[in-house]
């Protein structure tokens, strides 16, 4: 996507997941240098500005949705940012994005259902609203299971000890707390 942003330009159903260097590339790979400057003299606060550039490329992108991940995430579709500041493990390793795309995945099964009518539901959330929240929601749950699994298993965790807390994070964040 980097070398060829083209191939999402527009599909606003496709949810990325960079991390703060594979953002930076990707920011590279779609504004020139002029549009760089003019986006980051466009930014206020350091904060501001990670949010204002996060929109800024998503909506370059056509409205594809952008999890950028790092100490804060912060989910754009280029119109709606959301920022998911949940506590999460203080580890990072790699792998940890699987269990993420895997809970948006999830989230955006369910949306699929949702909007398809499968059951009966008091309201009707927007197509573009129930996509952001599906995001959201994946980070949520990832940066849960970063926790309980930094809390179990300290700096010795692994990518793979967040599998084990999908289902407690799940409750924690979506339904009965358990811990």
């Amino acid at each position: 996507v980097t070398r060829s942003p083209e191939l999402v330009m527009g599909w606003r159903e496709v949810v990325l997941t960079p991390n703060v260097v594979e953002f930076g590339r990707l920011w590279k790979g779609v504004f020139s240098d002029e549009q760089q400057q003019q986006q980051q003299q466009e930014g206020g606060a350091e904060n501001d500005s990670e949010s204002a550039q996060v929109e800024a490329l998503a909506k370059a992108l056509g409205g594809v949705t952008i999890v950028q991940k790092g100490a804060r995430d912060l989910v754009s579709n280029g119109e709606t940012t959301l920022v998911v500041d949940l506590k999460g493990g203080l580890k990072r390793s790699g792998g940890q994005g699987d269990t993420l795309t895997g809970s948006i995945a999830t989230f955006l099964a369910w949306r699929k259902a949702y909007l398809d009518g499968l059951w009966d539901h008091g309201g009707r959330l927007a197509e573009v609203e129930t996509l952001s929240l599906a995001a959201f929601g994946g980070a949520a749950i990832t940066r849960e299971c970063s926790r309980l699994a930094f809390e179990k298993h300290g700096r010795s965790l692994q990518a793979s000890d967040l599998t084990e807390q999908v289902h407690v994070a799940f409750q924690n964040i979506c339904g009965e707390p358990t811990r």
